[in-house]
């Protein structure tokens, strides 16, 4: 992160409020300073919730982040996640901003609430959420596992099989794997043009394809 004494203070914050609420809140810091897509985590607290690491990354806002425009980044605060093992999270994503606005980090809230789930009635006042969702997001471990949960989401958002897919069909669920960012994963082009079964070339042009098409 460009502010050293920035991203010394979150760390320290970080440190805070997982003490505070205990071993089943994850703190994680992540830095956009430098683009690093794969190892944006800098700074975690109770890293066992979602399994992940220092030098770990990304999670699906991260890949946004990158993606789109950084001074334009609401913080998402209150909804549902979830890990690979099953956990349901209640989570915040706060954007760290520097002098001009644009977003230079990340710092996650992750509580794990599944036990809380089975009080339901008795606690439903603390774990509720900004807005009902009908299927949590799932935190990711690595890019592998988090690129193969776009792609599965791209071809749920077509409605059908590849092997059933038209152009238009295809272009749509490149667009919007370009959409959430997929394609800043090192290598993602080469798995998606083999999954979809298209050339590299045809890949790049039906993401330019966004370009041309009415608004």
């Amino acid at each position: 992160m460009e502010n050293n004494l920035t991203l010394d203070f979150l760390k320290r914050l970080a440190k805070g409020i997982a003490q505070q609420f205990g071993n089943n809140c994850e703190v994680v810091v992540h830095d956009l300073s430098d683009n690093n897509v794969e190892r944006s985590i800098v700074a975690i607290e109770n890293g066992h919730v979602t399994n992940r690491k220092l030098g770990d990354g990304p999670s699906h806002v991260v890949l946004e982040a990158l993606h789109g425009d950084r001074s334009n980044l609401k913080d998402h605060l209150s909804y549902l996640t979830k890990t690979k093992d099953g956990k349901i999270l209640k989570s915040s994503t706060i954007y760290v901003r520097d002098e001009t606005g644009d977003a230079i980090g990340i710092f996650s809230i992750n509580y794990d609430i599944t036990s809380l789930l089975l009080m339901d009635n008795a606690l439903k006042s603390l774990i509720s959420t900004e807005k009902e969702e009908k299927e949590p997001e799932q935190i990711t471990q690595n890019v592998n596992d988090l690129l193969d949960e776009l792609i599965e989401q791209s071809v749920q958002l077509v409605g059908k099989p590849v092997p059933l897919m038209g152009k238009e069909d295809k272009i749509k669920a490149i667009q919007f794997l370009n959409n959430t960012g997929a394609f800043l994963i090192t290598k993602s082009g080469d798995k998606v043009s083999k999954y979809f079964g298209i050339s590299k070339y045809t890949l790049y042009s039906y993401i330019d394809a966004k370009s041309t098409s009415p608004s």
